[in-house]
């Protein structure tokens, strides 16, 4: 799926909102289930909270950085609006930070002691390969393809999903 234009081109092209949403959504999602495979494998005493906590700042700044990429490589010499098209940018962004809330939920599931905190990375692996075939479902049928290569595009969008899940189990 290509990158998101910047704001600069939000009002120019139709459906830019939901592209928008499709990118953070499937961005989002894959960066939540691979910040949450690599917390298997840390040697200290789980702190599912803390683990929580940093993949919600991750996607905050991954966020903050994809917006103000976009922000910067659309300014103008002539551009007097730089700040507040930047911080526009920015907060476009939230879809990549909503998509990792199922993760960072399961975390604090965890941390509340609900589970442990290797169930809640299961849990959280399996909603988000479920999410990514969602995403890549909706960008097909957004883009007009019927049923049939939509689930098509679907399990692709599944089969980053499972790249993830494959290399967690290899790294055990």
């Amino acid at each position: 799926m290509p990158d998101s234009p910047g704001p600069s081109t939000a009002t120019e092209q139709p459906g830019v909102p939901l592209q928008r949403l499709m990118f953070g959504g499937v961005y989002g999602t894959v960066l939540a289930s691979s910040l949450a495979s690599a917390l298997d494998h840390d040697a200290g005493h789980p702190n599912a909270g803390y683990d929580a906590l940093w993949i919600l700042v991750a996607a905050l700044a991954a966020a903050a950085a994809h917006g103000y990429a976009h922000a910067i490589a659309h300014w103008k010499a002539d551009g007097k609006r730089a700040t507040a098209e930047s911080f526009v940018a920015v907060l476009a962004e939230w879809p990549l930070v909503a998509a990792v809330v199922p993760t960072v939920a399961a975390l604090l599931g965890a941390a509340a002691g609900w589970w442990s905190e290797e169930g809640a990375v299961d849990v959280a692996l399996t909603v988000n390969t479920a999410a990514l075939f969602c995403w890549g479902l909706l960008a097909a049928r957004a883009a007009g393809q019927g049923w049939g290569p939509a689930c098509r595009v679907g399990v692709v969008d599944v089969l980053l999903g499972l790249f993830i899940v494959s290399a967690n189990a290899l790294t055990h």
